[in-house]
């Protein structure tokens, strides 16, 4: 299971306060908490009990695999990585991936040691690369649904309206894929750009067919 979290996103309005998000990318589903303040004890407080909850509802792995077999599985999803973390000798079967921002309060010692306890691997985005989290698509959605044309006269306000559209996107979510149904439309744009349609069926082809012109159109 793949969960992308991103902890400290600011609302641009004149009442400055943050959200926590989490987001499963496969389900659309999208747990999301208002608060004004958000210090590591605010912020690791709800997402213990939020990736908990997660993990207890997840299947049971059937398949017994040894100590070493397991180790491996971890690391394979940290290849290629510059900057590793060292994993704990003992780890629990691996549950869960959860793509985090690169901020100091998501690589503190004891979170991540919790983490890799309740079988969840942290992975971090690069330094400008948050456009590799996907939770910050839905945060962006869900923010224009809850503000736009608004004007909020508390921080409570804010809140109670971010987590209503997130209660109201769980009704019906939308799931996402990384390169999904957009990427594919431009990609189709890109090939059709190379094509030249013909009369008479579907056909195409790739070199432009030269018709002979007509005696009106060689004097026009």
């Amino acid at each position: 299971m793949i969960v992308s979290f991103s902890g400290l996103t600011y609302i641009p309005v004149p009442l400055l306060l943050a959200r926590v998000t989490l987001f499963h990318p496969a389900s659309g589903v999208v747990r999301v908490k208002g608060v004004e303040t958000c210090p590591n004890t605010v912020l690791h407080a709800w997402l213990k009990q939020q990736l908990s909850d997660i993990v207890q509802s997840l299947p049971q792995s059937v398949a017994a695999v040894s100590t070493q077999e397991n180790y491996a599985l971890w690391s394979s999803w940290r290849q290629g990585l510059k900057v590793k973390f060292s994993l704990p000798e003992e780890l629990p079967p691996l549950r869960m991936l959860l793509v985090c921002d690169n901020l100091v309060g998501h690589k503190t010692p004891d979170f991540v040691v919790w983490l890799c306890h309740q079988g969840i691997l942290p992975l971090y985005t690069p330094e400008c690369g948050s456009w590799l989290n996907m939770a910050e698509s839905i945060q962006r959605i869900l923010k224009h649904r809850a503000l736009d044309s608004q004007h909020p006269k508390t921080p409570g306000q804010i809140i109670d309206w971010l987590e209503t559209v997130a209660h109201s996107w769980n009704q019906s979510p939308t799931p996402f894929e990384w390169a999904g149904k957009r990427s594919a439309r431009r990609q189709r744009n890109r090939w059709r750009s190379h094509q030249h349609r013909l009369g008479g069926s579907g056909a195409y082809t790739f070199r432009h067919i030269r018709t002979p012109k007509i005696l009106l159109q060689k004097w026009l």
